[in-house]
């Protein structure tokens, strides 16, 4: 008999049962329990622990995009930071004359709508050219913006204070309220690309991803199909540029820059490619990585630091280059690969072990 909690055998008799999320209870269970555990979670942190919080979330949801792109679809993008930054750029225009929560969708349109335009050299080219044109849009975008008198070339946009249910959002409450926000935004938007492997649309991805011309053979559209992987994904790096410019309170070009988009492939790198905790998993590593050596670097300094020469500032980007190259070599699945290993441990269908 099926037991509804534990994987104690295949009971599957339908493909809409096997295609379901949760199969079984125990999953569901501990889904809700962990969403509980993020709600009340902030009342155990202090403000300075929110600030890290918050960005881990916005670049989670910024990771699910180029996870579309690059996970699903196999394009690599080394320009996904000028989306973020035409979200929080729209954001910054608009947010004057509209509630926060239709800036969100907006900003993430229109950042679609330029993931189109970036996806269309992909109908032609691929694999390395692709990467260089990405690169081209990356370097066109922090050019436009630098040029442009609308966007203070560059300099810091001031983003207005959110007023919500007749409540002005202050100084005090502004980590929590953005974290709130932006946990509720991350878990629809997850959901959404947690179900897009269960559409036609994400089948051709994956399907275009191994191989464009089988794909084209059953019937695919690949150029269509990569145009759409970049209009997606774009949307998602839209929707966390507004939520970033909101939480910064300010839009400025160098958080949008070059090295953030590299910051972002390596945290699709280390968490897991193409997989949803892989998304979390990443920027959370990246970014308590790169704090705690920070602190070490201070250390560092205090016991050897010879004169002219930096050692504890190059900690940080030693470190990280050294994750990178480490999880390439030892673990290319990511983070995402141990924890698939660590439920494993928990079944009991087919074998425990």
């Amino acid at each position: 008999m099926r037991n509804p909690w534990t994987r104690t055998g295949n009971y599957k008799t339908s493909y809409a049962q096997d295609t379901t999320i949760f199969a079984t209870y125990s999953e569901q269970a501990s889904l809700v329990v962990f969403l509980i555990g993020m709600l009340v979670l902030p009342r155990f942190l202090s403000r300075g622990d929110m600030q890290i919080l918050d960005l881990i979330l916005i670049y989670a949801l910024a990771v699910l995009g180029l996870n579309i792109i690059t996970g699903y679809a196999g394009l690599i993008n080394i320009g996904h930071a000028a989306f973020l930054g035409v979200g929080a750029y729209t954001a910054a225009l608009v947010a004057p004359y509209l509630p926060f929560w239709a800036v969100l969708p907006v900003a993430g349109l229109v950042a679609a709508v330029a993931g189109a335009v970036v996806g269309i050299p992909a109908l032609r080219i691929k694999h390395l050219y692709l990467a260089i044109a990405t690169l081209a849009f990356q370097l066109i975008f922090e050019w436009a913006v630098g040029h442009s008198p609308a966007l203070e070339q560059g300099g810091a946009m001031a983003m207005p204070r959110v007023v919500f249910l007749g409540y002005k959002v202050g100084f005090k409450n502004h980590h929590y309220f953005w974290y709130y926000v932006t946990f509720v935004v991350l878990v629809i938007m997850a959901f959404g690309f947690r179900n897009l492997l269960r559409t036609r649309f994400g089948r051709s991805l994956v399907a275009v991803r191994d191989n464009d011309r089988a794909a084209d053979a059953m019937g695919m559209d690949p150029g269509r199909t990569k145009v759409f992987a970049f209009a997606l994904g774009a949307f998602y790096a839209g929707v966390a540029g507004a939520l970033y410019a909101y939480w910064s309170r300010a839009v400025v070009i160098e958080d949008y820059s070059l090295m953030i988009s590299i910051k972002f492939l390596a945290m699709a790198i280390v968490g897991g490619l193409g997989t949803l905790v892989g998304s979390f998993f990443g920027p959370a590593f990246l970014e308590l990585l790169d704090i705690n050596m920070e602190t070490f670097s201070y250390w560092i300094k205090t016991i050897y630091n010879p004169p002219g020469v930096d050692v504890g500032s190059a900690i940080r980007p030693l470190a990280f280059g050294l994750a990178i190259v480490l999880f390439l070599i030892f673990e290319p699945r990511g983070l995402a690969n141990w924890w698939r290993l660590l439920r494993s441990y928990f079944r009991n269908w087919p074998f425990k072990y």
